[in-house]
């Protein structure tokens, strides 16, 4: 078996890097208020992750196209959930708000797949899944508290808070729709789901453009689009919903809880902060939840 087969199979380790990618996102979508509108950052994103996507999808496509047209509402529903909105409304939701408050809220996502899958799926989580979400909660306040709680108190809310909120809702529910996606080839469908949201997008990139003229060709404007078309675009979206396949919506998205650690990694990295010991802490907390969500009895 080769590694790009082992890999293939490893959902922890795709979950994984899917988060880090994530994690850059919110990151680059911060660093770019001011640089790229967040409707042009949106389209041009998936546009070029389509280009990218194109000659990996290709093949399958000839096979799967007609498939894909037949459960067309369910691809334009995914695109819209999931892909178009949920990116469109960080970016613009980042015009408003930190960095930190967006990693926050995302981190919802897990317990809200959990409330979606039981009331419309009417599907039950045992004390294991309970739990984990639990202390995965704990480890990603701990990260954002940087070990100091009741700073949680006096987080400032921003206008932006509501939009990022708003995206976090949707996307729960695009975890959930991920279970009835057509069966076709996974590059088949992000090919779909790019190209339909390019569609979506288009109307309100078109607006943005005859109201705030585009964006300046910049040396950072090109690097945050080459960053967020291949890494939390094409990458991610690949091995998230490879996830989603292999463990279910409710476990994959229980790694999401994981962003708000790998933004602060990043923050060290790129940044040049200290990591102290809360860190570690929220670190520990997180990889235990993780343990415990993805308990299933023999």
């Amino acid at each position: 078996m080769t590694l790009a087969s082992r890999l293939w199979r490893a959902a922890p380790v795709l979950l994984c890097l899917t988060m880090l990618f994530w994690a850059g996102n919110s990151i680059a979508g911060r660093a770019m208020a001011g640089v790229v509108p967040p409707m042009s950052l949106s389209f041009w994103r998936w546009v070029l992750a389509a280009v990218l996507i194109t000659p990996f999808a290709w093949p399958h496509l000839k096979t799967d196209f007609a498939q894909l047209r037949r459960h067309w509402p369910m691809v334009v529903l995914l695109s819209a959930t999931g892909v178009a909105s949920f990116g469109a409304l960080l970016y613009l939701g980042l015009e408003s708000t930190t960095a930190l408050n967006s990693l926050l809220m995302q981190a919802a996502i897990p317990p809200l797949i959990l409330l979606f899958a039981l009331v419309f799926l009417r599907e039950r989580t045992g004390w294991p899944q309970t739990l984990g979400v639990v202390l995965s909660l704990a480890g990603v306040l701990v990260v954002i508290a940087q070990g100091r709680p009741w700073d949680l108190l006096h987080l400032d809310i921003h206008p932006g808070d509501g939009i990022v909120l708003v995206g976090v809702l949707l996307y729960a529910g695009y975890s959930l729709l991920l279970r009835r996606k057509p069966a076709v080839h996974p590059l088949s469908l992000l090919w779909a789901t790019f190209v339909v949201s390019i569609l979506l997008l288009a109307p309100l990139y078109a607006w943005e453009v005859s109201q705030l003229g585009g964006f300046t060709v910049t040396p950072q404007a090109l690097a945050g689009l080459a960053y967020v078309a291949v890494f939390p675009s094409f990458l991610a979206y690949l091995f998230f919903n490879r996830g989603v396949e292999l463990l279910g919506a409710g476990r994959a998205g229980h790694f999401m809880h994981l962003m708000p650690v790998f933004g602060s990694v990043l923050a060290v990295a790129l940044l040049g902060e200290a990591f102290h010991g809360f860190h570690a802490v929220g670190v520990a907390l997180i990889g235990a939840g993780i343990a415990l969500a993805s308990f299933r009895r023999p």
